[in-house]
């Protein structure tokens, strides 16, 4: 694998989705908001969320942690944790099982405020392989297409997850079935950074997410790009004006080797 320019946090993403609201800020506000950054997937366990503050923009790019904060995670079948930190700014689940369907929710109490998100995790659809195709184009040799079967019935929302040689990119890829419902997924994974390299290992990991975390990941790329105009932050869906996300979300992987 090789970068043959500077690297950017977002590269391209593939995604169709409707005009997006996103909210100006202060990039210099004298006070910080809080950033929660939290996932639950289908997988064991245990799932994580991390607690931090924002920085004003010409600090230096160091959050601080949020410390003795209460994290609870409920589901909609009675079950219940109050997580556990396990490092500063950094809590964990010891029991709770993800399970496609349930709907999950996020209780963050911190520096005397509350604040709560909602996700429901989607069914599982399988990532079936990947797929190498030749590139005719600038960049890497091949192309990487991940295959998958869409269920039918649109609103299926899909983010992947690329890993090579075990260091995972700071990209992402997302995807939706408005154009494609019911279809098997053509689309490469289009990354204009990285060349890849004969023996390169590349994992893909496709999370099949909610509706409100897609539209976080797609104003996150677009804040990422420029296209807001004015600066602004990405669409989150935890209330109480917090940054970031929570995500109940499926996991599916495949690897492929670079011949």
């Amino acid at each position: 694998m090789k970068k043959y320019f500077s690297h950017s946090l977002f590269a391209f993403v593939l995604v169709f989705s409707s005009c997006t609201k996103v909210i100006d800020i202060d990039l210099n506000s004298k006070d910080p908001q809080i950033v929660i950054e939290g996932n639950v997937t289908d997988q064991a366990g245990p799932y994580t969320v991390r607690i931090t503050q924002s920085v004003n923009f010409s600090a230096t790019n160091t959050f601080p942690e949020v410390t003795g904060a209460s994290v609870t995670i409920a589901d909609n079948a009675s079950n219940s944790e109050l997580l556990t930190e396990v490092s500063p700014g950094v809590y964990q689940t010891n029991t709770l099982q993800g399970v496609p369907g349930r709907t999950y929710t996020l209780t963050v109490i911190a520096n005397g405020k509350t604040y709560t998100s909602v996700s429901t995790m989607p069914g599982l659809v399988t990532l079936d392989s990947l797929l190498l195709e030749p590139n005719l184009s600038f960049g890497s040799p091949f192309l990487i297409i991940p295959r998958f079967q869409d269920p039918a019935g649109a609103g299926n929302y899909y983010r992947c997850v690329e890993t090579i040689n075990n260091v995972r990119l700071a990209d992402y890829f997302l995807y939706d079935d408005l154009f494609s419902d019911g279809l098997v997924n053509g689309q490469p994974l289009l990354d204009f950074t990285t060349i890849l390299e004969s023996g390169d290992s590349v994992s893909v990991d496709l999370q099949c997410i909610d509706k409100q975390v897609n539209l976080y990941f797609y104003s996150l790329q677009q804040t990422a790009s420029g296209n807001t105009g004015a600066p602004a932050n990405p669409e989150s869906n935890i209330s109480n004006h917090a940054l970031g996300y929570f995500s109940a979300h499926t996991s599916s992987k495949r690897l492929v080797v670079i011949p």
